[in-house]
């Protein structure tokens, strides 16, 4: 499994610019798609060959400094409990202040790796201040410029050495679905109307499911694992806290399932918390269903649904090409087909299309609606084909890729959506050099 690296520290020592840095490698190529910037603070790396997962708690404090203290505290304590690894940041021009010490006080505790970085030591004349941080009780620090990544590298060196060999990926035995969605809105009962015995305990708490529980399943002649990750739950009232806990608790299930099926709350709408989900899954490129649960209880008028299915479009735009179902768990209306709708979308995330089709089709679009000239200089695409990778990537290969907008890449999206169904799976389009 991916490790989970959380960057912990007080507010301004520069935690956004490291992870802006250590994200910034896989970054640019895996978020070639646009409307990803809406949740920063959760990013994927790698380094010599191992993957991890970043998360900076950085951006969930809002607050005078009194609710900051607090709040960071309950951040660090999210971290120790979610993370594999934790890089504790702080800065060699404030030296120790008292919140520091607060912190490595809470880290002294921890049984997992700790990394104390110290930034801002750019030049030589500060390694010396940056001697008294041993004092924090914590071992070995790391000194790093985030700002220009120096000592950057040596971190990550140290990082991955700590992190578990990847393993070698066997045939997946069966695909997963992943049940998420914001605490209360119906997933165990989602889960228990399919399987037809409460195997998960339902109650109207929220939050009453502590971790992810896999749960074999055959339908329609097709075994499946459904995880249900009622882990997605509120620890507090506070909104930055439950919004930052939903994404640490999301992280892990979603990357490691296919399908997501992603259940709201119809008489709450479709809220920031079940837009961060859906952008989760959309930054793993996992197929998505969205249901809409509780139907049952909204006051119907003649276009009701076409009303709010559209509201929940816009909400996701640009990727708006998800199947969105409408069932109520109490009631059992249209459950099994949210689940065929899942498998489905299963199906359309594994669809291989040949070469030699491909290109007759395209091509043939590509001449009648060129890429419009930019700066005077005119795209050609002579080529194109489907990557042999795990899910819909294409390459267009061309005379000039930097001059390709990022209207005509939606307008191909669109086309490759529309003619070969991939409803619900993200596509990926590369334009390359020829």
């Amino acid at each position: 499994m991916n490790s989970i690296v959380a960057i912990v520290g007080r507010p301004n020592v520069g935690k956004s610019t490291l992870f802006n840095r250590l994200v910034q490698r896989r970054e640019a190529i895996v978020d070639s798609v646009s409307g990803v910037t809406r949740d920063r603070h959760y990013g994927k790396s790698d380094w010599n060959g191992k993957e991890f997962s970043v998360i900076d708690t950085g951006g969930y404090t809002i607050g005078s400094d009194d609710v900051f203290e607090e709040e960071i505290r309950k951040q660090v304590k999210l971290a120790i409990e979610e993370a594999d690894l934790i890089v504790f940041v702080v800065n060699v021009e404030d030296g120790i202040t008292p919140m520091d010490a607060e912190v490595a006080k809470l880290l002294r505790k921890v049984k997992k790796p700790i990394f104390t970085v110290v930034n801002k030591v750019d030049n030589a004349m500060r390694e010396p201040d940056a001697v008294e941080f041993y004092n924090l009780g914590l071992g070995e620090y790391f000194t790093i410029a985030s700002i220009n990544g120096s000592g950057t590298g040596d971190l990550l060196d140290a990082l991955a050495e700590k992190m578990p060999e990847p393993e070698q990926t066997i045939e997946q035995e069966l695909p997963r679905f992943a049940v998420v969605g914001r605490p209360n809105a119906g997933k165990s009962s989602f889960i228990n109307a399919l399987i037809g015995k409460d195997r998960n305990i339902v109650t109207n708490i929220a939050g009453t499911t502590r971790d992810s529980i896999d749960t074999k399943y055959n339908r329609f002649g097709f075994d499946f694992n459904l995880v249900d990750t009622a882990g997605i739950r509120k620890k507090s009232k506070v909104k930055e806290d439950l919004e930052f806990y939903s994404v640490m608790r999301a992280v892990r299930t979603i990357e490691y399932s296919d399908v997501i099926i992603l259940i709201v709350d119809a008489t709450r709408g479709f809220e920031g918390q079940d837009q961060n989900i859906f952008w989760l899954a959309e930054k793993n490129r996992k197929g998505v269903v969205i249901l809409i649960n509780k139907w049952d209880l909204v006051e119907k008028e003649t276009n009701t649904m076409r009303d709010f299915e559209a509201m929940v479009r816009k909400q996701i735009e640009p990727f708006t090409d998800v199947p969105i179902v409408f069932i109520s768990v109490l009631t059992k209306q249209r459950i099994f087909k949210a689940i065929e709708t899942a498998v489905e979308v299963f199906e359309k995330r594994k669809k291989k299309i040949p070469t030699s089709k491909l290109n007759d089709v395209m091509l043939e679009i590509i001449k009648n609606y060129p890429p419009p000239a930019t700066k005077g200089k005119f795209v050609k695409i002579k080529y194109c084909m489907q990557l042999p990778t795990e899910t819909p990537q294409f390459a267009f290969f061309c005379n000039l890729p930097q001059y390709v907008r990022d209207s005509y890449r939606r307008f191909l999206e669109n086309k490759l959506r529309e003619i070969y169904d991939f409803s619900g799976s993200p596509i990926t389009i590369y334009f390359r050099q020829k």
